[in-house]
């Protein structure tokens, strides 16, 4: 396990009656290539205890919706069936109501050696480990296994991709080395748990079994269980997108098939070669060290292949093909370059941590007549003039995904169209995060800071609005890229048109 990405929540050595070794899985929520896990076997072996994944699910934080639900009770299912019959416990637990879960992580950690969870930077857990914290009252381990590079490897936040990519390229070789196990429940096996603490159904039920037939199996059962749940059953389910670790193996292998050879047309709105992966990685039911393994073998690429001096330039780094590199860059430099942020500026969600030229600016030209204004709700339900947004939009609501480039556009006309931009900064999170499937997340702050002109630089002409912030327009995009087909399956007149989505 490597030592630097372990922070000691409670340094006090694990108990000696303690029963089993405790991992909570709240953001890596898989069973391969996840450093947490390796850690919490690392520690069975150590102590010869039995292993208890304890993998809850809060129905009380801001945006909870039955989409966000569902993707998640997928993967639950998956890890049911995966830990089926091998000796780990495996406690999948839903909150009927908000607060229920209250003194639940205290009873487990009760009887437990010592307590591993996930170090992310982001949203509420960060509150949430420190609450756990207060409440495990046992030895208590951080693991870091969002990313390549550790989140510990630098403590200075990045002003540009560009300079990150040239820490990454000088820094990121020995880390390649060290990832985490691919399979590491087929090593040799802890002890198998007896059994769970006592009175554990009595005192939290959940609102959801487990599930041991895997997600495809029990999608009934949980669409009859999200309706139950006291969350936002507005935002449904994209039955055309699921949860889980198996459907995100599956969409691995589909796009390194058929995606990856032509990730150069990725910009090309018609043209649907994204990789389709940011859920499963917001989710943590896939990683980056997983994706990078796939890519490695279906190119036959070593770390011998990595250039020397390292250059800081987007591609030739890697010694891959074009396509293959730009992949790398938005998996790696562009991914990690969020969780740097997260890690680094504790304002990293906010409108304030904006770089100082692009507050200024945006400050001069705040009060500029505004062509349009639109309220929140007319953009939310996708009511402006613009054809183009509206299907940006529309996708977003009606599929939890947009295509990344129109996403860029779409933050950008908002700024436009708002009376502040403190208030399209808001509506932007609010969107974003409300309904995309990859929202909550650190590469959605990166998104939406961007449109307002972090990791960028001034751009001229001064112009109304927007001042020096890089400006986008829906017809130099529409004349540049390829964007009739998309209009026609997002615009209006399909099959679910606007009007009855909400």
């Amino acid at each position: 396990m490597p030592a630097e990405r372990v922070r000691l929540l409670d340094p006090r050595p694990p108990h000696p009656r303690g029963r089993y070794v405790l991992y909570w899985m709240v953001a890596s929520r898989r069973l391969e290539h996840n450093h947490a896990l390796d850690r919490a076997l690392e520690l069975c072996r150590e102590l010869d205890r039995p292993l208890l994944i304890f993998e809850p699910l809060r129905s009380g934080y801001r945006w909870a919706s039955a989409r966000h639900h569902a993707f998640v009770l997928a993967g639950m299912a998956d890890q049911a069936q995966a830990l089926a019959g091998t000796g780990i416990g495996y406690l999948p637990y839903v909150e009927p109501q908000p607060g229920a879960a209250k003194g639940l992580l205290g009873a487990l950690c009760a009887e437990a050696a010592a307590l591993v969870s996930d170090d992310y930077p982001c949203f509420f857990l960060p509150h949430l480990a420190a609450a756990g914290a207060r409440a495990a009252q046992c030895r208590f381990e951080l693991v870091d296994s969002n990313g390549l590079l550790p989140l510990s490897a630098s403590e200075r936040e990045f002003p540009s991709a560009h300079t990150f990519r040239r820490f990454l390229h000088k820094t990121l070789a020995p880390h390649l080395a060290r990832l985490p196990a691919a399979e590491p429940l087929a090593g040799p096996p802890p002890p198998a748990l007896a059994a769970l603490p006592r009175g554990l159904e009595r005192r939290w039920p959940s609102a959801f079994a487990p599930l041991a037939g895997g997600a495809e199996a029990n999608r009934e059962a949980i669409a009859a269980a999200l309706r139950s749940l006291p969350i936002d059953q507005g935002v449904a389910p994209f039955e055309g997108l699921p949860g889980g670790s198996a459907a995100a193996a599956k969409r691995l292998r589909q796009f390194l098939s058929a995606g990856l050879p032509r990730y150069e047309e990725r910009n090309q709105p018609d043209q649907d070669v994204g990789s389709g992966l940011s859920p499963y990685l917001h989710f943590g039911q896939i990683s980056a060290a997983g994706i990078l393994r796939a890519v490695a073998k279906e190119q036959r690429w070593t770390p011998a292949q990595l250039t020397r001096p390292p250059s800081g330039s987007r591609e030739g780094w890697w010694g891959l093909p074009s396509p293959v590199e730009g992949f790398l860059d938005e998996l790696i430099t562009w991914r990690e370059l969020g969780f740097n942020a997260c890690r680094t500026n504790p304002a990293y969600d906010r409108f304030e941590s904006l770089p100082a030229f692009a507050r200024a600016t945006l400050a001069k030209h705040a009060r500029d007549p505004r062509p349009v204004r639109y309220t929140h709700a007319e953009l939310e339900h996708a009511r402006t003039h613009d054809a183009l947004w509206n299907a940006a939009q529309t996708q977003l609501v009606r599929e939890g995904r947009m295509h990344n480039y129109l996403r860029m556009l779409w933050g950008k006309k908002v700024l436009e169209w708002s009376a502040r931009p403190e208030d399209a900064f808001e509506s932007l999170v609010e969107l974003n995060n409300k309904y995309a499937l990859d929202g909550r997340d650190p590469n959605s702050y990166t998104g939406i800071t961007w449109v307002f002109g972090r990791y960028d630089r001034a751009w001229g002409p001064e112009r109304p609005i927007f001042g020096t912030v890089r400006y986008m327009s829906s017809d130099n995009t529409a004349r540049k890229l390829s964007v009739k087909g998309y209009l026609a399956r997002y615009g209006p007149g399909r099959s679910g048109q606007q009007a009855a989505l909400f």
